[in-house]
């Protein structure tokens, strides 16, 4: 028996994707009382997306495609990028993401290293998600309001979502570091058993191919 926490860097059928099902799920514990009342505590701190992206196969080119993805994975052992068909990007769906989306630090004068996040919500309750997989060439930073130059100012690690500013670029005390950005999600395969029927697909039966979110 071996353990693997193995990654490829690559993105799951994007055809495929942008038809699938699902999104973010809570574990929530509830306790009735004998008065009716409820006492609910929150298992997980942060939430985890799951998919089906069954529903996205409209071909048996997709399905053929899914399934050579699936071996090269080894079923659920190596986990993958996948486009959440309606959050992958630092705002709201449909816009283009500008550099004062998100803020993901402030400035000491000393500090070089930030991590991308994303907030959900505007209030005390607002939940901050960190973004570990940005789509490379796509993120954005200012500092204190002025937009800075990827390359020069910072750079991007696309595989861990922390941004790196130059020796010349460290943000200043009390400099509010915003940033934008698409990203994908980390994923693999719920499944060792992908079930394949021709038959039934081309009587209309979807296929499930479950996804589950990796969490650090």
């Amino acid at each position: 028996m071996s353990i693997s926490t193995a990654f490829q860097e690559v993105v799951f059928p994007i055809s495929v994707a942008l038809g699938s099902t699902g999104g973010p799920q809570r574990k929530t514990e509830i306790v009735t009382l004998g008065s009716g009342s409820e006492l609910r505590n929150a298992r997980w701190i942060d939430s985890r997306r799951t998919y089906d992206a069954g529903s996205g196969v409209q071909s048996v080119a997709d399905l053929a495609g899914v399934v050579a993805f699936f071996e090269e994975c080894r079923g659920r052992l190596t986990g993958f990028r996948y486009r959440d068909p309606l959050d992958d990007r630092s705002c709201r769906f449909g816009l283009a993401p500008s550099a004062f989306d998100q803020p993901i630090g402030v400035g000491d004068g000393l500090t070089t290293v930030f991590q991308l996040v994303k907030v959900y919500g505007s209030t005390a309750d607002a939940w901050t998600r960190t973004i570990s997989k940005p789509v490379a060439g796509t993120v954005l930073i200012a500092v204190g309001g002025t937009v800075k130059t990827a390359g020069t100012d910072y750079s991007v690690d696309p595989t861990t979502g922390l941004v790196t500013f130059a020796a010349t670029a460290v943000p200043a005390a009390g400099a509010a570091i915003t940033a934008g950005y698409l990203f994908h999600v980390p994923v693999r395969f719920d499944t060792d058993d992908l079930k394949v029927d021709l038959t039934q697909f081309a009587a209309g039966h979807i296929p499930s191919i479950p996804l589950l979110e990796i969490r650090p």
